[in-house]
C-alpha cells in the first residue's frame, strides 16, 4: 500500500515496567487508527510480544529492521535491541531506564531525519532514565537540546491550553528564574504556536501571577508588580494580545481561563493541578516551540496498575490525535505562508 498522506507516526515506548506499551497497544486495537497514520513502535518484537501475551491483546505487529520496511497497514515495531530484556511490572529498575532511553533516542533520530513526522512518547521514569546521554529533568529538556527551537511545555484539550514559563525546576528556584526576558521568550513561543499549530489569527493569553492575590501590592510579594505585570505590558504595546497577572485561584474557580486561547502559568504545579483536576485522562501535553511535532499523553508510568490490564488508553488517543491534527495544521501554515511570500 502506498503512504499516500498518511502520517508516519512514531512511538517511543517509555519505561518497560510501567503501563507505557499497554497503553500503546490498547490505542491501536481499534483497527480504523490505521486508516489515517502508519504506526512505528521503537522498541523490539520481543518486549511488545511478551506485554501482548500478559494483556492478552490480539494486535498483530509488524516487525521490521529498517524504517523503509513500513507496512502502512500494520502496527510497525522497529527492532532497535535483539536481546530479551527483564520486565519487572511496577518496578523501576536500571534495565527498564536504559531501554527506556533506547527507545527514545532511535525515535528522536528518525524524527530529525524526518523518516517520521510526528513523535509520541510513552512516559518515562525521570530517575532510573538518568545517564551521561540523559541528563534531563524531563523529556521537554531532552528534546530542547536534540531539536531546533525553544520548547514550551502545554499541556492541553481541545478548550485548554495552558503553558508553562518555568518548569522543571525546584520551587524555590521560580521567583528568582522568571525574568522579563523569560516571559517574553515563553509568551513569544505561545503567541506562535497558537497561530501555526492550532490555526489561530489573533491569539489571546492569559499570564497568572506568582504570588497569592498578585502579591497584595507587595504584601505578600513584589515579583507581580516588578517584572510580570510592566512586562505583559510591554508585550501588550507590542500588538500582542496578553493580560495579566491574575491571581490562579480564581483565573481558574470562575473560569476565567474560558475566554483565552492559551493561558501562561508561572511554574509547574501551579498550571498543571488545575490541569489535571479538570482534565485528566483527556489531556496532552505538547512541546512547543521545535522544530518538529511532540506530543505525550498527561500521566505518568503508572508503576501500581502496571501489567494489570487497568490502565486507560484515552491520553494516549488524544495524544495521538492532537500531533496528527498539529502536524497538518503546521503544513498548512508554511503553504499558506510561502504563498505569501510568493505573492509579496
Amino acid at each position: 500500500m502506498d503512504k499516500s498522506d498518511k502520517i508516519i507516526v512514531g512511538i517511543s515506548i517509555g519505561d518497560l515496567n510501567g503501563i507505557g506499551i499497554e497503553v500503546i497497544l490498547k490505542t491501536f486495537e481499534d483497527k480504523r487508527m490505521l486508516e489515517f497514520c502508519t504506526p512505528v513502535i521503537f522498541g523490539s518484537t520481543k518486549v511488545i510480544s511478551y506485554h501482548k501475551k500478559e494483556l492478552n491483546d490480539e494486535i498483530q505487529a509488524h516487525g521490521i529492521s529498517d524504517i523503509s520496511q513500513l507496512n502502512h497497514t500494520k502496527v510497525n515495531v522497529l527492532n532497535i535491541w535483539k536481546e530479551d530484556v527483564a520486565i519487572e511490572y511496577g518496578n523501576p529498575t536500571k534495565i527498564s531506564g536504559e531501554y527506556a532511553l533506547k527507545s527514545l533516542e532511535s525515535a528522536v533520530s528518525h524524527l530529525k531525519q524526518d523518516k517520521i513526522d510526528v513523535l509520541i512518547t510513552a512516559p518515562i521514569n525521570k530517575e532510573n532514565i538518568q545517564s551521561d546521554a540523559f541528563h534531563f529533568s524531563g523529556h521537554t529538556e531532552f528534546l530542547e537540546e536534540n531539536l531546533k527551537g525553544k520548547s514550551l511545555m502545554i499541556l492541553m484539550t481541545d478548550t485548554l491550553k495552558i503553558g508553562l514559563i518555568t518548569g522543571h525546576i525546584p520551587i524555590s528556584k521560580v521567583a528568582e528564574t522568571i525574568t522579563p526576558e523569560l516571559i517574553k521568550s515563553k509568551v513569544d513561543t505561545m503567541y506562535t504556536s497558537l497561530i501555526q499549530d492550532f490555526g489561530i489569527s489573533k491569539p489571546k493569553i492569559a499570564v497568572l501571577a506568582l504570588n497569592p492575590h498578585c502579591g497584595d501590592k507587595g504584601v505578600i510579594g513584589k515579583e507581580d508588580d516588578e517584572i510580570i505585570r510592566p512586562t505583559i505590558l510591554e508585550i501588550h504595546k507590542s500588538g500582542k494580545l496578553v493580560f495579566g497577572p491574575y491571581a490562579a485561584d480564581g483565573f481558574f474557580g470562575n473560569e476565567t481561563y474560558k475566554q483565552f486561547d492559551g493561558v501562561l502559568a508561572t511554574y509547574h504545579d501551579q498550571g498543571l493541578a488545575p490541569f489535571k483536576a479538570l482534565s485528566f485522562g483527556k489531556g496532552v501535553n505538547f512541546t512547543a516551540g521545535l522544530s518538529h511535532v511532540r506530543t505525550s499523553p498527561d500521566h505518568g508510568t503508572g508503576y501500581d496498575i502496571a501489567g494489570k490490564n487497568l490502565a486507560s488508553s484515552s491520553s494516549f488517543e488524544e495524544a495521538l490525535f492532537m500531533a496528527i491534527q498539529i502536524f497538518k495544521t503546521r503544513e498548512e501554515h508554511k503553504e499558506l505562508t510561502k504563498n505569501q511570500l510568493l505573492i509579496n
